[in-house]
């Protein structure tokens, strides 16, 4: 996207909000994190643009109709669609980034001491390679979920790392496997003082970024050797349709029974109004565990496409 693309798309959102969601401009400026002059230039560029007339005629218009639907349909405290209609998968997963990077900026840059929760996985290891350096040193970057496979390997997607270089602030990695040998197992890993320390800190996150996953054969947990084909087989004839940091999930949100379970050790999300717990999903297929994850509550922030928007609403 180049750089006048993006001015434009900035435009178009100030104008959404200004001349259907009818904000003030100090409310355009805030939603935004630029100051009421710029957001009165937005407005006066969209303008100039011919992006107004009687509705926004930029796609952006059309993707806060569908982000502001979602919002209450589903209770979402932030949520951001992007366009994504007749685009190819890449470029859908690269605006979910660029988009993913936005809404972290605008909790990242905060002066104020922040824990930042991170999850996992392609989604959020994409938006914050789209983040700028945002010095920080005062936030603290906590990973939710153990990087560790079963046979000892670690993902390439464990980002709490990334995000901590980002910010330059510490960077509190949770010390297990994703899933431990047994139940006795992971009593052990559980509970050893540092595991404790960090879940502790990991649950008192002000913001929380996360991945949903789908569940079948060759999903990211098989594809990284977190769990079996024997395992997917299992949890889809058991009616699983999306995981969250390791716990399944059928269409309506409800956790699936599975002796996988006991032995998981991730933290798991608890949304909160004042605690924020945002997923960046999206493209093809994805809308079923994405509207799993949102009928559960195990998310109240969502980033994502406008056709996956669209079908979550249908």
């Amino acid at each position: 996207m180049s750089k006048n693309d993006k001015k434009l798309d900035l435009a178009a959102r100030a104008a959404w909000m200004y001349y259907v969601a009818g904000q003030t401009q100090n409310q355009i400026a805030d939603a935004l994190g630029v100051s009421r002059q710029v957001a009165q230039r937005l407005v006066a560029s969209a303008l100039d643009n011919g992006l107004v007339s009687v509705h926004i005629s930029h796609s952006v218009g059309r993707c806060m109709e569908l982000a502001s639907q979602l919002q209450k349909r589903y209770g979402l405290g932030v949520c951001q669609v992007v366009p994504g209609q007749g685009m190819e998968s890449a470029g859908i997963h690269h605006a979910i980034a660029v988009a993913g990077a936005e809404v972290m900026t605008q909790f990242i840059r905060s002066d104020k001491p922040m824990i930042i929760g991170v999850g996992s996985g392609r989604s959020l290891k994409a938006a914050i390679d789209e983040l700028a350096d945002i010095e920080r040193p005062q936030h603290s970057s906590v990973s939710l979920i153990g990087a560790i496979a079963s046979d000892g390997s670690c993902t390439r997607y464990d980002v709490p790392l990334l995000m901590a270089q980002k910010t330059q602030g510490r960077y509190f990695i949770l010390p297990a496997p994703l899933f431990a040998d047994g139940e006795e197992d992971r009593a052990m890993w559980c509970s050893h003082r540092i595991y404790r320390t960090v879940s502790e800190k990991a649950s008192q996150a002000d913001v929380t970024f996360i991945g949903v996953g789908t569940i079948e054969p060759g999903c990211p947990l098989h594809k990284d050797g977190f769990i079996s084909g024997d395992d997917v087989a299992l949890l889809m004839e058991k009616g699983a349709v999306a995981e969250v940091l390791g716990h399944f999930m059928d269409p309506d949100g409800n956790r699936i029974s599975s002796d996988l379970n006991a032995r998981l050790t991730s933290v798991g999300p608890k949304p909160h109004d004042d605690q924020p717990v945002i997923a960046l999903a999206g493209g093809s297929g994805k809308h079923v565990a994405i509207r799993a994850a949102l009928n559960g509550r195990w998310i109240n922030g969502l980033v994502t496409d406008e056709v996956c928007a669209q079908a979550l609403l249908g």
